[in-house]
C-alpha cells in the first residue's frame, strides 16, 4: 500500500469507528541473522475434488519451505511451490465455487512428484491448518510425507484461549488485520506462515513456538469402552467423540492428563474404578495419519 493510502487507513482506525483490512503480502525475511539452531519447516495446503479420502483427488498443492529457529522465529522462505493436477473426473461445481478452480484451469496439468519429494526431504516438520485432512490426502500419493512429523496449526495452537473466537484460517487472518485470496493452495500457505510468525494475543508467545511445543508432546487416545448409554451427554460435554466402528466414546489428551481423565471416568461415568480402559499413544510421526485412525 502506498503512503497516502496508509495515512488514510491510519486516520480511519484512529477514530475507533473503523477497522481497515490490508492485503496480505508474503512474509518478509527476518533482517537478523540466526543466533540459534535452525531447522527446515514446510507449510502445506491442498485443494481437492472433495473430502472422501478413498475417492477424491488432489487438484492443487501449495508448499512453502522455510527456515525457523528453536525459538519459533521464522527467518526466511527458502522455496515456494504451487502446482495443479487434472483429476480423473470433472471438478464438482461446489469445489469450483469454493476454490475458483475449473476443469479448464487444471486441464493437462500435473504435479511434479520428484520436486515434491525434494522439497520435503529435509523438513523437520510439515504444518497444515487441518493436518488430519491434508496428511491423509498427501501420504498415498507422496510417500515422503509418511515418515514426517506433522503439526496442525488449527487444533494444536490455543487460539480460543489466546482471545480468538474462531479457528478458521480466514477468520484468524482477519483478526490480525489482513485479507487474502482464500482457498487457493499457495495463498493459504502464505496466510498460515504469517499466522505462525505472529505473537499470540495473550501469552505473547510466537504461534510457531506454541505449535512446536504441542507437537513434541505425545498424545493419548483414551477409550471409554463399555460406558453406559445414559452417560452420553456427560461424555459429549467433555468433548468425547463417538467411534462407530469400535462403538465407543474416545478423547485425545496430552499424556500428562491421562490419570486425571481416568479418575473422571471412574467417578462421573462408570461409578467405579476402571483401570483397564484401552489407550493408544501417538507422536507427531503418526498423528493425523490414517495409521492413527484405523478405527474411526
Amino acid at each position: 500500500m502506498n503512503q497516502p493510502l496508509d495515512s488514510i487507513a491510519a486516520v480511519l482506525e484512529s477514530t475507533g469507528n473503523y477497522r481497515v483490512l490490508r492485503r496480505l503480502e508474503p512474509l518478509a525475511a527476518c533482517p537478523d541473522r540466526p543466533d540459534e539452531p535452525t531447522f527446515i519447516g514446510l507449510v502445506l495446503d491442498v485443494e481437492t475434488t472433495g473430502t472422501d479420502f478413498a475417492a477424491d483427488e488432489v487438484i492443487e498443492l501449495g508448499m512453502l519451505r522455510f527456515e525457523y529457529g528453536a525459538s519459533g522465529c521464522i527467518y526466511r522462505v527458502l522455496d515456494t511451490f504451487n502446482q495443479m493436477r487434472q483429476p480423473s473426473r470433472p471438478i464438482p461445481p461446489e469445489i469450483t465455487r469454493l476454490t475458483g478452480l475449473t476443469d479448464a484451469d487444471v486441464a493437462g496439468q500435473r504435479i511434479d512428484d520428484a520436486a515434491v519429494a525434494r522439497l520435503a526431504a529435509d523438513a523437520s516438520v510439515v504444518i497444515a491448518h487441518n493436518a488430519s485432512f491434508d496428511r491423509q490426502m498427501c501420504e498415498p500419493r507422496w510417500p515422503v510425507f509418511r515418515e514426517k512429523n506433522w503439526a496442525c496449526s488449527c487444533h494444536q495452537i490455543p487460539w480460543r484461549a489466546e482471545g480468538h473466537e474462531g479457528m478458521k484460517l480466514g477468520y484468524l487472518l482477519t483478526d490480525l488485520g489482513f485479507f487474502h485470496r482464500g482457498h487457493r493452495a499457495v495463498d493459504d500457505c502464505h496466510a498460515l506462515l504469517r499466522l505462525l510468525a505472529t505473537p499470540l494475543r495473550i501469552s505473547g508467545q510466537l504461534a510457531l513456538s506454541a505449535l512446536l511445543e504441542k507437537t513434541r508432546r505425545s498424545t493419548v487416545r483414551l477409550w471409554a469402552q463399555g460406558s453406559p448409554f445414559e452417560a452420553k451427554a456427560i461424555l459429549k460435554a467433555r468433548s468425547y467423540r463417538w467411534s462407530a466402528r469400535r462403538r465407543s466414546w474416545y478423547i485425545d489428551l496430552d499424556e500428562a492428563q491421562i490419570e486425571i481423565e481416568r479418575t473422571f471416568l471412574s467417578e462421573q461415568v462408570f461409578g467405579r474404578p476402571v483401570p483397564g480402559l484401552p489407550a493408544d499413544r501417538f507422536t507427531a510421526r503418526d498423528r493425523f495419519s490414517a495409521r492413527a485412525n484405523p478405527e474411526l
